[in-house]
C-alpha cells in the first residue's frame, strides 16, 4: 500500500470496522463505545494483521477531542461554571490529590520509585471529559444540575492538570528522572508564568472573545451560505484551540471548550451546534479507536494483579473519594453518585501525563502500559457503572441508616421557613428548576401576583432567591422530601421546568402521590419523549420545536386574518413586518 494514502487507509478500515463491531455491540446489549474499542485493539500494533498509522489516528482523535470539548462549550454557560464553583474547585483538586495519593502509594507498594509513583497517581486522578460527554448525552443529563456540575468538575481537573503538565519538566531531576529537563528558569518562575497564560487566555476569552465571536457568526450567517457558516464553527472550534496551545501554553481540548463556551453568548449557538454534531460524532469514533490502538493485551497476561489494582482505585477509590466529598457539600445522595460515576473512568490526560513521564525517565514502560489497561477497562465499564446509579441508590437506602440519615440532611437551605406566609403554602405553584425557562415563568407569575414555590437543585441560585424574598428549597426535586418541603401535598399546580426525562416520572409519581388532584406542566426535549408522557398521562407536556412552531403559526395566521375585508378570490397580502 502506497503511504501516502494511509490516511485513508486508516480512516477507512476504522470508520468500516468500528460500524460492524459497534452495530454487534449495541446488539447484544453492550454501549457500542466497546465495539470502538475493540477496533482499535484490532488494527493496533500490538495483534496480528493490518496494522493503521497510529500518528494519524492519534491526530484525528485529537480534532475529536477539540470538537467534542467546543460542543460542551456551546452549552455550557459562563454562568453554569460559576454556578457550580463552590462544589466544583475544591471537590476537584480535594479528589485529584485524593487518588494521586493511592496511585502512588499502591506503586510504592510494588517498589517503584517515588516519581514513577507521582506520575502513575496523577494520571489515574483526572477522568476523562470526552467518556463523560458521551455518557451524559446518552441519558440525557448534559442539561441538568448533577450533569453541569459532573462537567464543571471536570473542567476544574482539566485546568489543574494542564498546570501539572508545566511543572513536570523542571521537576523531573528532584524526582529522579531525567536531570536535563530540570535545568531552565526556577520553578517559582516557571507556575508564575504558566499562572499568567493561563489566566490571559481566559480573559481574553472572556473580555474579547465574548464580543468578537458572536460578531463573527452574526456576519457569515448573513451570506445565508450553510456551508460558511458551517466552516466558520469548526475554524473557530480548532484555530482558538490551536492557538490556546501555541500562545498560552493551554491545552487543546481546554482551548476548544472556552471557543464553545464563549460562542454560546451568541444568538447562533444551537444552530452552531447542530452543524458541528456530525463531524463531532464523527471524530469521538475515532477518540476511541485511538485509545484502543494504544492498548497492547500482554498487559492483562504479565502484570494481571496491577491491572485490577490499577482499575480498582478508578472505578472504587477515585469514585469513593468523590462521593463523600460531594456528600460533605451537602448535596443529594443521587448528585454525589452522578458525580462519582462521572469519575469512574480515565483517558486523554492520562496518555498524556505517562508518555510525558516515560520521556522524561520517570515512568517505566510497564507504567504506560497500565494507565492504558485501567482507561480501556474503565472506558469500556463507564456506561454500567452509570447505569447503576439508580438501583444503587435505592438499594442503599434501603438498608442503610445512615444514608436515610443524609438523605434527610439538616440543611438550611432544604426546607421553607417558618415565617413563609400562607398563600404560599396552599394553593400555590411548585416550580421545579429556575433555569432559562424556570425564570421566564416565575417573572410571568410575579407579574400576575400567583404564589410559587421554586426546587432548585443549586444551592447557590436558591440562596439568591431567598435574598430577594422569593421562596425556595434546595434539592433535587425527584427527590419526595424535596417536594413535600415546597408543599407539593397542598399546590394547585406542578410545573417542571427541567428537561430531565430519567427522574421527571418520579417527580410527577410523587406529586401524585401526595396530591391527586395536582394539575402537572412539564416540558421535553424529545418527540418520542413527549408521545411516551403524554400517553402515559402523566401531565400536560410541552415540546420545545413544536411549540416554537406553534408560536409562529399563530404570529402568521394572526397577521392574515387581521384584514377581514379579504375574500376568497383574492390576492394574499403581504405579512409586514413587526
Amino acid at each position: 500500500m502506497d503511504h501516502n494514502v494511509s490516511l485513508i487507509t486508516t480512516l477507512a478500515v476504522a470508520f468500516g470496522l468500528a460500524l460492524i463491531l459497534g452495530f454487534v455491540a449495541e446488539r447484544i446489549k453492550l454501549p457500542a463505545l466497546v465495539g470502538y474499542l475493540l477496533t482499535g485493539i484490532i488494527i493496533g500494533p500490538a495483534t496480528p494483521g493490518f496494522v493503521a498509522d497510529v500518528n494519524t489516528a492519534a491526530q484525528l482523535s485529537e480534532i475529536g477531542v477539540m470538537l467534542l470539548m467546543f460542543g460542551v462549550g456551546l452549552h455550557f454557560s459562563i454562568d453554569d461554571l460559576l454556578a457550580v464553583k463552590r462544589i466544583a474547585l475544591p471537590g476537584a483538586v480535594v479528589q485529584m490529590g485524593l487518588a494521586t495519593a493511592l496511585g502512588a502509594g499502591m506503586a510504592l507498594w510494588w517498589g517503584w520509585s517515588f516519581g514513577a509513583a507521582l506520575i502513575l497517581g496523577l494520571s489515574l486522578s483526572c477522568a476523562s471529559t470526552v467518556v463523560l460527554l458521551k455518557a451524559l448525552e446518552a441519558r440525557g443529563l448534559l442539561d441538568t444540575m448533577n450533569g453541569r456540575i459532573a462537567v464543571g468538575w471536570l473542567v476544574v481537573e482539566d485546568l489543574a492538570t494542564v498546570l501539572v503538565l508545566v511543572l513536570l519538566p523542571p521537576l523531573a531531576g528532584v524526582l529522579g528522572g531525567d536531570a536535563g529537563a530540570a535545568a531552565g528558569a526556577p520553578l517559582w518562575r516557571t507556575i508564575s508564568q504558566t499562572l499568567l497564560q493561563i489566566s490571559a487566555f481566559i480573559a481574553l476569552m472572556l473580555i474579547a472573545g465574548r464580543r468578537a465571536l458572536p460578531w463573527f457568526l452574526w456576519q457569515v450567517a448573513r451570506t445565508g451560505s450553510r456551508e460558511l457558516f458551517t466552516l466558520a464553527v469548526i475554524a473557530a472550534a480548532i484555530s482558538i484551540a490551536y492557538g490556546a496551545a501555541e500562545l498560552f501554553s493551554v491545552s487543546f481540548a481546554l482551548g476548544a471548550f472556552f471557543a464553545g463556551m464563549v460562542m454560546q453568548e451568541s444568538q447562533f449557538s444551537h444552530r452552531a451546534a447542530e452543524e458541528s454534531l456530525p463531524l463531532r460524532d464523527a471524530f469521538a469514533v475515532l477518540f476511541f479507536v485511538a485509545v484502543g490502538m494504544l492498548f497492547d493485551p500482554a498487559v492483562l497476561i504479565e502484570h494481571p494483579w496491577q491491572v485490577l489494582g490499577v482499575v480498582a482505585i478508578i472505578i472504587v477509590g477515585k469514585s469513593l473519594a468523590a462521593m463523600l466529598l460531594v456528600i460533605a457539600f451537602r448535596y443529594p445522595l443521587n448528585t454525589a453518585l452522578t458525580v462519582a460515576a462521572s469519575l469512574a473512568q480515565i483517558g486523554e490526560f492520562s496518555f498524556i501525563l505517562a508518555a510525558l513521564g516515560m520521556s522524561l525517565g520517570l515512568l517505566p514502560a510497564e507504567g504506560q502500559s497500565l494507565v492504558l489497561a485501567g482507561a480501556l477497562i474503565s472506558i469500556a465499564l463507564n456506561p454500567l457503572v452509570f447505569a447503576s446509579v439508580a438501583p444503587f441508590r435505592a438499594w442503599v437506602l434501603e438498608r442503610s441508616p445512615v444514608a436515610r440519615r443524609l438523605e434527610q440532611r439538616q440543611d438550611p437551605l432544604a426546607e421553607l421557613p417558618m415565617t413563609t406566609e400562607r398563600g404560599y403554602l396552599d394553593g400555590q405553584v411548585v416550580l421545579v428548576g429556575y433555569g432559562r425557562v424556570g425564570r421566564r415563568i416565575a417573572e410571568a407569575l410575579d407579574q400576575r401576583g400567583v404564589p410559587y414555590v421554586v426546587a432548585e437543585q443549586n444551592r447557590d441560585l436558591v440562596e439568591g432567591l431567598r435574598h430577594q424574598g422569593i421562596a425556595a428549597v434546595s434539592g433535587d426535586a425527584a427527590d419526595p422530601a424535596v417536594l413535600i418541603q415546597a408543599h407539593v401535598a397542598e399546590a394547585a399546580m406542578l410545573v417542571i421546568a427541567t428537561p430531565d426525562p430519567v427522574n421527571v416520572r418520579s417527580m410527577a409519581n410523587t406529586a401524585r402521590t401526595l396530591n391527586p388532584d395536582i394539575e402537572i406542566v412539564l416540558r421535553t426535549h424529545s418527540e418520542d419523549e413527549s408521545k411516551l408522557l403524554a400517553k402515559e398521562g402523566i401531565g400536560t407536556v410541552f415540546f420545545g420545536e413544536e411549540e416554537l412552531a406553534k408560536g409562529m403559526m399563530n404570529h402568521v395566521l394572526q397577521r392574515f386574518a387581521a384584514d377581514t375585508s379579504i375574500s376568497a378570490h383574492d390576492h394574499v397580502p403581504r405579512a409586514q413586518h413587526a
